[in-house]
């Protein structure tokens, strides 16, 4: 058994980590909200210029790289979403698992697979590996805003455009070889990251973001004892949208914006997913900081009465030896 000492300077050590973990709970609680109003926030634009996408796609007769699988393709980029910083469970665990899951599948295919980093603890975690990676950024991850993460919204698009036989030009973050030189595209884009369910449940996710699947809007018309009688020809029937200056040309002018801000709210609810991982672990520590705490109280009270009564035992030991002496004088 530890002497006295020994455990109560355990238990001011155990006390300090406690108010460490528990300042890092408040903080990513706060996070929490922040992120989740950032989300809620962004709701409205994203709904209507999903509309509006699926009104084009119904109207459009354009056929867009972005949405049509390549039958010559062979190469797919995946982008895996990780955090800054530790201390938030197996938050960035769970999105390595479902990256090589991904990676395996693709390459099982015949897709040779080019891997693209977001986070400190990604960067780190492949680099520890010596695992190629193609493109990496960090700094953002906790509050991705919407000038932070343009490099690599933009370069997952120009570089699916650009096609595995393409190149697209050298950005902040890219691993080019040579200043200057040209980055070979790809063929297909997947993100990996994780999606905020609650507070205390994040899955981690892999989702086909390029080629775009787009959602056909389709008409609902109400056939009433007129319409029986004397029937509309359905090729008179059209939409409620007007598009100037035509369909084609917004298709190709806004679908690489749809596709930026689809991306854009996997970084939100990627944010809002670490934080509440977070705030999860950090909480379990700070209960098992206390716990550990009145646990070395418990057995230091005791290591203090034993003592106590060994101090006592010797006192009376000691008097009773001198009572015995005297007595013998």
């Amino acid at each position: 058994m530890a002497n006295l000492r020994e455990l109560r300077d355990r238990i001011r050590s155990v006390n300090s980590t406690k108010k460490i973990t528990k300042a890092q709970e408040l903080i990513a609680t706060s996070r929490i909200t922040k992120a989740q109003a950032r989300v809620e926030a962004s709701q409205p634009y994203a709904t209507e210029l999903t509309n509006v996408m699926n009104r084009l796609a119904a109207a459009s007769t354009l056929e867009h790289p972005m949405l049509r699988e390549r039958e010559d393709g062979n190469v797919a980029a995946i982008l895996v979403i990780t955090s800054d910083r530790g201390m938030c469970g197996g938050y960035n665990n769970n999105v390595f698992k479902k990256a090589a899951q991904l990676k395996a599948l693709l390459e099982s295919k015949g897709y040779e697979v080019v891997r693209y980093v977001t986070g400190s603890k990604g960067i780190g975690h492949y680099n520890f590996r010596e695992e190629e990676v193609a493109g990496s950024w960090d700094g953002f991850s906790q509050d991705p805003t919407w000038e932070g993460t343009h490099d690599v919204r933009r370069h997952m698009i120009d570089g699916f455009v650009a096609g595995s036989k393409g190149t697209t030009k050298g950005r902040e973050g890219l691993h080019a070889e040579g200043e200057g030189a040209g980055v070979t595209g790809f063929d297909q884009v997947h993100v990996v990251y994780t999606e905020f369910e609650s507070m205390l449940t994040q899955t981690a996710r892999a989702q086909q973001l390029l080629p775009v699947e787009p959602v056909v809007q389709g008409e609902e018309y109400e056939m009433g004892d007129s319409a029986l009688e004397d029937p509309e020809p359905t090729e008179n029937i059209s939409a409620d949208f007007e598009f100037e200056p035509d369909a084609d040309t917004l298709m190709e002018a806004l679908l690489p914006q749809y596709v930026s801000r689809i991306l854009f709210a996997m970084f939100l609810e990627a944010s809002a997913s670490e934080s509440a991982a977070r705030r999860t672990a950090m909480k379990s520590a700070t209960d098992n900081a206390t716990e550990m705490v009145n646990d070395l109280s418990r057995v230091a009270n005791q290591a203090r009465q034993a003592q106590i009564t060994q101090e006592i035992s010797e006192i009376v030991g000691g008097a009773g030896a001198l009572s015995d002496s005297a007595e013998s004088d």
